[in-house]
């Protein structure tokens, strides 16, 4: 989990008004925002995010850096189109905003939206990615509407600002998928800064919408088993396959890659092996047989009279009674 600042910037000039985005470059725009502040504020509860519009006689910023829904939907209440986007003023302001947010441990990031054709020349952008690069701030840019247009130019600024590709140009042509679903699959979206699914259904199959605090609580549980295992694999011996039973260990099969009928036979073998260590007659079929019956009838879902599975025990009980026959004629010749 990411613990970040992140300013959206909106496109809301009069470009924005144009249908060709499901229902209007605007709409789509408000509900990514949504969307985004959703995505974010369930990674990790410390995070914050504020809103700025980039339309009007200036830049305007509309909600501060914050976690709570409610002012989010306060300070966009109302908004509305306005004649041209500032988009290189609008992004200056967003470093400003981040500059003075209340946790410094938090990382950087700006999403701007561009709906309409941007004026700064190519050479401006590049001095600006530089300087946000410089300052450890993070952008991704939504290249839509005017993408044509803009690419060369969003190309050359993501590239200036990108630092260990933390900063992405995601382009979206118009047609008639959902912007925030084309945003949900983009490097926006668990690569570049949310640090794992936000919003909506996700791997464990829950909503983190619905259950936020659930969605949060299974996502650290795998981060830790992912440091588990990367740990585990720091301290294998070089040389050695991953995953391979060392020297001295009992070289037993990882129980998951087998199939059913290998686990119950495993399980009944371990099962009788403890019997004996517990002192248990080794030579006691009948004990044996009452404890076999017992692990079976356990089992859940499991037929007992599965002709696969009476071939499996009958197997291992005629090893099991040649081993002890043995063992006895040992015993008797001392």
């Amino acid at each position: 989990m990411v613990l970040e600042a992140t300013v959206l910037i909106i496109d809301n000039s009069e470009w924005s008004r144009n249908g060709d985005y499901t229902p209007s470059r605007f709409q789509a725009q408000i509900d990514s925002v949504h969307y985004l502040f959703s995505i974010k504020t369930n990674d990790n509860p410390e995070n914050t995010v504020g809103v700025i519009a980039n339309a009007g006689e200036t830049p305007e910023v509309l909600v501060s850096l914050t976690a709570d829904l409610g002012v989010l939907l306060k300070g966009m209440h109302g908004l509305g189109v306005r004649s041209e986007s500032h988009f290189d003023i609008g992004i200056q302001i967003a470093q400003l905003v981040l500059k003075h947010r209340a946790n410094k441990y938090q990382k950087q990031r700006i999403i701007a939206f561009t709906a309409s054709p941007i004026d700064t020349d190519e050479k401006a952008l590049v001095k600006l990615g530089k300087k946000l690069k410089k300052n450890g701030v993070s952008i991704d840019v939504v290249n839509f509407g005017e993408h044509a247009a803009n690419e060369t130019k969003l190309a050359a600024f993501i590239e200036a600002a990108n630092n260990n590709d933390t900063s992405h140009l995601v382009t979206i042509p118009p047609g008639p998928h959902v912007l925030s679903e084309q945003i949900r699959a983009s490097p926006i979206v668990g690569v570049g800064g949310s640090g794992g699914a936000g919003g909506g259904e996700f791997d464990f199959g829950v909503d983190a919408d619905m259950d936020p605090e659930l969605a949060l609580a299974l996502r650290m549980s795998l981060q830790e088993e992912e440091e588990r295992q990367r740990r585990g694999a720091a301290a294998q011996p070089i040389g050695e396959p991953v995953g391979q039973p060392r020297a001295g260990d009992d070289g037993d099969a990882v129980m998951e890659d087998l199939d059913e009928d290998e686990q119950i036979r495993r399980a009944i073998q371990m099962s009788l092996m403890e019997s004996e260590q517990d002192g248990s007659p080794a030579g006691d079929a009948m004990a044996n047989d009452d404890l076999v019956a017992s692990l079976i009838g356990s089992l859940p879902g499991v037929d007992p009279n599965d002709p696969a599975l009476q071939s499996a025990l009958g197997s291992d009980s005629t090893k099991n009674n040649t081993d002890n026959s043995k063992n006895k004629d040992k015993s008797d010749d001392k």
